[in-house]
């Protein structure tokens, strides 16, 4: 993993020099005050970047792209890059980053501005300071790409840490920031407007609207990691009871995620989802269930009818929480079946809500594919012949028919697979982890 990540720093590294110099080369115009704005904008910059906020793990944040970007359009030349890069290695030193770290980050944000810059130029758009006609579609490309060009390579470099998906981590970023860097696009603009009326008085002025957008982003972060927070400790509260569900609920959402995908779901669409399968338990935190969750024989009848109440607390658990309200009736109906024979309102075909028919699949493989006190874990190749034959009775089936379609059970298997320990048991790769019952033909709850 080392090497790979060597090999990518050292990839961006080469693609920010690379357009630097196509940057020194082909245009070497100066308009007048240049000097003054490329010290005024690197220094905002600079200080943004010392007030940097931590959002989750290695991963930080700044507004430092407002000023590097009015600066940019500003200048509009490789002296605008060359300052930024030496505000970065400032701000670097200040926060004693390793050396790895400090040279891609400081890569990264160098080739985002020199494509900004470049693609804003190619497109006919000149140094702001110069006084020409403004050019609104080059300088909103130009603002897209320092945008995208941050955050592709930012999620490049933590996939491979983490050893995931691009686009996985990629969703997982930007699903808080993408919506402040839209809102914040038209900022380098007004800066830099700002200070072509007003020069470096209008620079100082920048300081206000800076500090504001940098609190904006600081709470709508920690409000979302909050919230994020929460779930985790519901679930972590409910898989606590019974040592046989410990990461049961994080594999449905995982499951469920990718069976959304299948069906062609929005982005937001997954996200709900996957909301919905991480809390479609949560009520099993009551304390009637706890004896019943740790029972490792099957269930009386009296256990059973109990065990059956769980939606039902499980939704109005979820409704308490006024955000996550849209997917209560997914977490309320995600036993029910197909045919009419589920609980807890004994809902037939689609009337029952699409999250609870996935989830349903995605609660049933994680049953199949884990180990029990009363029944070793299935093979894939069982499971496959199970949602085969429940189809149409137990579940959606054309639901099953997106699932059981190669390429994506191919997916459901690998993740089943990165989720335990996989052996050979007859010929057949049989999941080896400790998990209580999910519901299904294979429910003893």
């Amino acid at each position: 993993m080392l090497s790979r990540l060597k090999l990518y720093v050292g990839s961006v590294v080469i693609a920010a020099l690379g357009t630097w110099a196509a940057l020194f080369w082909l245009y070497d115009d100066r308009p007048d005050r240049w000097l003054i704005a490329l010290v005024c904008m690197a220094a905002w910059g600079l200080i943004t970047q010392l007030l940097e906020h931590r959002i989750g793990g290695d991963s930080v944040g700044s507004i430092a792209s407002i000023p590097y970007l009015a600066g940019a359009f500003l200048v509009a030349g490789w002296e605008m890059v060359a300052a930024i890069v030496a505000a970065e290695v400032i701000a670097a030193c200040f926060h004693r980053r390793t050396p790895i770290k400090a040279i891609f980050n400081i890569a990264q944000i160098a080739l985002g501005f020199s494509l900004a810059i470049l693609v804003y130029r190619v497109l006919g758009g000149t140094p702001m300071l110069a006084g020409g006609a403004f050019h609104p579609l080059a300088f909103l490309i130009g603002v897209t790409v320092a945008f995208a060009t941050n955050t592709v390579a930012v999620s490049g470099v933590l996939a491979i840490s983490a050893n995931q998906s691009l686009a996985t981590v990629w969703r997982a970023s930007t699903k808080v920031s993408l919506f402040y860097e839209v809102l914040s696009a038209p900022l380098p603009y007004f800066f830099a407007q700002l200070f072509i009326s007003k020069g470096v008085i209008g620079a100082i002025i920048l300081a206000v609207p800076l500090i504001a957008v940098r609190q904006i982003v600081v709470t709508a972060w920690k409000l979302e990691q909050a919230t994020q927070d929460l779930l985790q400790l519901m679930v972590q509260a409910i898989e606590a009871r019974d040592p046989y569900t410990s990461g049961h609920s994080h594999r449905v959402k995982d499951y469920a995620i990718i069976i959304g995908r299948a069906l062609g779901l929005s982005t937001r669409a997954v996200e709900r989802l996957g909301k919905a399968a991480l809390l479609h338990d949560v009520g099993k935190i009551h304390e009637m269930y706890a004896p019943i969750l740790r029972k490792p024989d099957k269930l009386t009848a009296e256990e059973w009818a109990i065990m059956k109440t769980h939606p039902v607390k499980s939704a109005e658990l979820v409704s308490a929480v006024s955000h996550l309200r849209d997917i209560v009736p997914a977490i309320r109906h995600h036993h029910e079946n197909w045919d009419g024979t589920g609980y807890p309102d004994a809902v037939v075909s689609e009337s029952i809500p699409l999250f609870s028919r996935i989830i349903a699949i995605a609660d049933t493989i994680d049953a199949m594919t884990t180990t029990r006190p009363y029944r070793s874990a299935r093979s894939l190749e069982h499971v496959h012949a199970e949602l085969t034959a429940m189809a149409g009775r137990q579940f959606d089936p054309k639901i099953c028919a997106s699932v059981l379609e190669g390429v994506f059970f191919a997916r459901l298997s690998s993740a089943v697979s990165a989720n335990g320990a996989v052996s050979v048991q007859n010929g057949s790769p049989v999941l080896q982890s400790a998990e209580s019952a999910a519901l299904s033909v294979y429910a003893r709850h």
